[in-house]
């Protein structure tokens, strides 16, 4: 074992693996953390669902193409909406 420490009076080549090992060991264990940690979340770059179903705009998208309410009532009940909800999708 002293051979292997002293390389020539100093330390072996060996000793430069070591930091490596560590490096790898370190970055393998925050991988795994990574992973199983960030399970049943939705990941960040994935964007967000649009509006569908009962959502007012798209009910109100739907009334209007369906000729239920006219263009006049649309735009009212809109901009109704848009003070409750805030900003439309889409428009900035």
């Amino acid at each position: 074992m002293f051979t292997l420490a002293h390389w020539d009076g100093g330390p072996g080549p060996w000793i430069l693996f070591l930091p490596l090992i560590w490096a790898a060991a370190v970055t393998g264990a925050v991988t795994a953390l990574r992973r199983t940690a960030g399970r049943g979340r939705r990941p960040r770059w994935q964007p967000q669902p649009r509006p569908v179903g009962d959502a007012p705009l798209a009910v109100l998208g739907r009334r209007f193409a369906s000729g239920e309410i006219d263009e006049d009532e649309y735009w009212r009940r809109l901009s109704v909406l848009d003070e409750r909800f805030g900003d439309r999708e889409g428009s900035g």
